[in-house]
């Protein structure tokens, strides 16, 4: 075939470094434009932090201010990049500005009058609904929510089981059966009405403010510690509200938790199945009080299997609380507020 005869293919099969450079900003028209078409795209996605990463607590979430001017969330939990504060003279240089709940007062007067460009507030609670009043004056205002609920921006649980390869088991002596340690009773209460129904059956040893037996802080482990089971129930029941009664006052004593809660497959989300015993288990409370009071010391031995696997981490410092939203803030949504904070909660 004449050399000519070719010049026509090689042409079609390679293109020209027109139609290459025609391509090429034909492209990058389409690339650019998808931040017109599609902004929420762009919007999700977190600034990349060059800077320390500046929280402002609004107020601390407990009376007692612990001294936080050092680098406490590298020093104390080895998160780096994380400033917290509660100057709010910095509030124009603050990230994020975190409002606990038990400290805000009503209405919007005693916080800032805007929100800075960038800057996400986040609201705090760690008691359960029925114990947070006042929060309808709060729609429109908050970015994230940071609770004990499993479905916050920011979850942070009153405690939790981390993997321990020690594989031993530690049960105390005990002394006698039950144990419960009580400050606020109040009669109208679910936990009341359960106690003085299973009181019927067998003693109870109480302890606390509402017996007037208040325990100290380095007493209350040694005195839950020598009973055989203890009373965890909470002051009213909601969705992943299990707080310090299991993991400290039971868990950690090395007691077995008779629970009172949310439901028995939302425990299990927490801690394994065989690890306590749920009211809701029988059908009355002389079943269960009798349960108690013949289970054999093998079976009793069996509750305790969880310590070959797990310890308990109890969350008590809020400084690490705080911290921790320096962790979550790359994945935290952007550009989202809270319609209507009373019925996301009370949901």
């Amino acid at each position: 075939m004449p050399r000519a005869s070719l010049m026509p293919r090689l042409l079609w099969g390679r293109p020209s470094v027109k139609a290459i450079i025609t391509a090429g900003v034909f492209i990058t028209i389409l690339w650019n434009l998808r931040y017109f078409l599609n902004p929420s795209e762009v919007s999700r996605e977190a600034p990349k932090q060059t800077e320390p990463l500046v929280v402002l607590v609004w107020k601390w979430p407990s009376k007692q201010v612990p001294n936080i001017s050092r680098d406490v969330c590298r020093e104390l939990y080895g998160i780096t990049g994380c400033w917290l504060t509660t100057e709010r003279r910095l509030l124009g240089q603050a990230n994020v500005v975190v409002f606990p709940h038990a400290r805000l007062q009503p209405g919007r007067d005693r916080l800032p009058k805007e929100r800075l460009p960038g800057q996400n507030w986040v609201w705090v609670s760690l008691e359960s609904p029925s114990n947070t009043k006042a929060l309808a004056g709060w729609n429109q205002t908050f970015n994230w929510v940071m609770t004990y609920r499993q479905d916050s921006d920011i979850f942070i649980p009153y405690g939790k089981l981390v993997p321990n390869l020690s594989a031993t088991v530690n049960i105390p002596p005990k002394t006698n059966l039950v144990s419960w340690v009580i400050s606020n009773y109040h009669r109208t209460q679910r936990r009341a009405e359960v106690y003085k129904n299973l009181s019927r059956y067998l003693h109870v040893n109480i302890y606390g403010k509402a017996n007037k037996k208040p325990l100290c802080k380095d007493c209350l482990l040694p005195t839950t510690s020598k009973s055989k089971f203890y009373l965890a129930f909470e002051n009213s029941i909601h969705q992943d509200y299990i707080t310090e009664k299991l993991w400290r006052n039971a868990l950690m004593a090395g007691t077995v938790p008779v629970v009172l809660g949310p439901p028995r497959a939302n425990y299990e989300q927490f801690i394994p199945a065989d690890s306590f015993i749920h009211v809701d288990d029988f059908g009355s409370l002389a079943e269960l009080a009798t349960f108690l009071k013949t289970m054999n010391s093998s079976r009793y031995q069996q509750f305790f299997a969880w310590q070959k696997r797990y310890s308990v981490k109890l969350y008590a410092d809020w400084r690490e609380r705080i911290c921790t939203i320096c962790t979550a803030y790359p994945s935290l949504p952007r550009g989202h507020v809270y319609p209507d904070l009373e019925s996301w909660f009370n949901t």
